[in-house]
């Protein structure tokens, strides 16, 4: 637990530091910031994208650097920041307790940041005694029972994932590592104690460094072609799973790159940019997507 402790207070201070840098006006690398607290490059990007939950972070186009929207610098308070970073530091063990507090903070401008970016977030305030318990248990590396989808499982819990505005358990079942929604959890009230496991390192480190839940999957790298009239928004930031831009053509369009785990990943998203998103390779997904979609059509007419 003491060294648990002292990762937690590394990631609270590292957090601290890069929002005061943010709310200064500094534009940030990640290459710069992973070689000043010693870390990977994907754990910047992590921190990235922890902050980048609450607050509006953009990205130069050119020099790749993040920074605050001008519009909220020097609105965060030292002890805002503080609270914020502690609380960031713990939240893979329990998310659910305040991490609102800096919605409220900024309250109507809040607002405009999640209707801006189209996302919807759980209620996690629903989850609260389920996260207790499943924190605990991942605190104790102690086997858990519930029942999902009205079925009995017992599983070795390894971290609570927040992902795409839905909250996941990441645990080991029958030596495979799985996910599951916590929404779909329900606890059993059992009268014994569980027993105890010794967390696989090699799982610890899966869950550490993949950015999807769709673990155990080797990743597949998919080319698609982007229209003029939403190309901007895909040069403005990376809206696909490890999105990469191939080249721009000839008519303001794009041809991009995505790497993913599983199809799933990346389906979703192409059906909400219809018509301007087209998958070139390969070819089996894009005719997997008008499958689906003509499948969709004629239920709709029937």
């Amino acid at each position: 637990m003491q060294r648990d402790d002292s990762i937690h207070e590394r990631l609270a201070d590292r957090l601290a530091n890069i929002l005061t840098k943010l709310n200064m006006g500094y534009q940030l690398s990640i290459k710069e910031l992973a070689s000043e607290f010693g870390v990977s490059t994907r754990t910047i990007s992590r921190d990235f994208d922890r902050i980048n939950t609450y607050l509006p972070l953009l990205q130069d186009n050119e020099n790749k650097k993040f920074y605050l929207d001008l519009n909220y610098l020097g609105k965060i308070a030292p002890k805002d920041i503080r609270n914020f970073a502690q609380l960031s530091g713990i939240s893979h063990l329990y998310p659910s307790l305040d991490m609102s507090f800096l919605r409220e903070l900024l309250d109507s401008r809040a607002h405009q940041i999640y209707s801006a970016k189209g996302y919807s977030f759980e209620d996690a305030s629903q989850f609260k005694e389920l996260f207790k318990v499943l924190g605990k248990a991942i605190q104790e590396q102690r086997q858990i029972g519930f029942l999902y989808k009205g079925e009995s499982r017992l599983v070795q819990p390894y971290r609570l994932i927040h992902h795409h505005g839905s909250w996941y358990l990441a645990a080991v079942r029958k030596d495979q590592l799985r996910t599951y929604r916590i929404s779909h959890i329900q606890l059993m009230h059992a009268t014994h104690e569980y027993p105890q496991f010794i967390p696989d390192q090699d799982i610890v480190k899966v869950v550490e460094d993949d950015d999807s839940i769709w673990f155990g999957q080797d990743k597949q790298e998919i080319i698609l072609s982007i229209d003029s009239q939403v190309a901007f928004y895909f040069k403005q930031r990376s809206i696909l799973p490890e999105q990469q831009i191939v080249r721009e053509l000839g008519d303001g369009g794009l041809l991009v790159s995505s790497k993913i785990n599983h199809d799933m990943q990346l389906l979703p998203l192409i059906r909400f940019w219809i018509p301007h998103l087209k998958i070139v390779n390969p070819e089996r997904l894009q005719d997997e997507m008008e499958k689906g979609l003509k499948e969709y059509l004629e239920r709709r007419s029937s």
